[in-house]
């Protein structure tokens, strides 16, 4: 019990834990609607492309919540660019614009004195960096996300299956997934601190597909995933204690490795089903 117990003692490891498990939640809760709606390399390349913003306001000195919302809307905005003036699909504009923000990005940070270390904690967060503040930012961000994922259920709910039958039905479905892609945001930049923006996404889509494989109903999905979430925070912080990892990478990749595992015990239990 005390291996488990013990990375846990100390206040910043503490720190680390309820960070995490906040940024789990609002990945988690987000997250579902992003793998119910198949939005995930949209979701990728939007973590990718809030970069060149947050390295923009670090370089500048500005609120990164600005940065990264204007970096934002710059990449949506060039997606649909792409979309209606040429015949090429989403994909394509994604693609681009994912090279392309990624790269300017780099260009920003390069430019601080200190470079490496500024790249590092964009990409990757800093774990047992975690501060009070940072919780505090968390905890609304998980709040917000929640609130909005209750108060728009319906017009998502509805968006994530049918986009016609949304604007039937007077839901307004631009609005919507403007709106989803606002949350989206939300969670990167609340979640970039604790285990950056591109290891994020390994909990934004980790548990929810996770969840996916166990269960059906989207209520139950949330909350499966969230609990996954959680866990996998959990389980990466004790991991990294011990073997001396990045606490942010282990974090991330616990949920992708239990989403394989899961993936493999159902297809196991339902070929044993069939050959019953």
């Amino acid at each position: 019990m005390e291996w488990f117990t013990e990375p846990f003692e100390l206040a910043f490891q503490q720190r680390a834990m309820l960070g995490g498990a906040l940024a789990a939640v609002s990945g988690s809760v987000i997250g579902t609607w992003v793998v119910i709606r198949g939005m995930s390399f949209l979701g990728d390349a939007l973590i990718h492309g809030v970069i060149p913003g947050i390295a923009l306001a670090i370089l500048l000195e500005f609120n990164v919540f600005i940065g990264a919302a204007i970096a934002a809307a710059v990449m949506i905005g060039g997606i649909n660019l792409v979309h209606r003036q040429t015949v090429f699909s989403d994909d394509t504009g994604i693609g681009l614009l994912f090279v392309g923000m990624l790269g300017l990005g780099v260009i920003f940070i390069s430019r601080t004195a200190s470079y490496q270390g500024g790249i590092a904690a964009i990409l990757f967060g800093d774990t047992l960096g975690v501060k009070s503040s940072d919780i505090q930012v968390l905890a609304l961000v998980a709040f917000l996300v929640i609130l909005t994922s209750l108060l728009l259920y319906r017009p998502f709910l509805v968006l994530s299956f049918n986009e016609t039958k949304a604007g039937l039905l007077g839901l307004r479905p631009s609005i919507t997934n403007a709106s989803l892609l606002a949350l989206v945001t939300l969670t990167i930049v609340g979640s970039y601190q604790t285990v950056g923006t591109m290891l994020a996404f390994g909990l934004m889509v980790g548990p929810p597909a996770t969840a996916a494989l166990l269960v059906r109903r989207v209520p139950a999905m949330m909350v499966t995933s969230v609990i996954i979430g959680i866990a996998s925070v959990a389980s990466g912080l004790i991991i990294s204690y011990h073997a001396d990892t990045s606490g942010s990478a282990t974090m991330a990749v616990v949920p992708v490795v239990l989403f394989f595992i899961v993936m493999a015990i159902t297809n196991l239990r339902e070929r044993a089903l069939q050959t019953a």
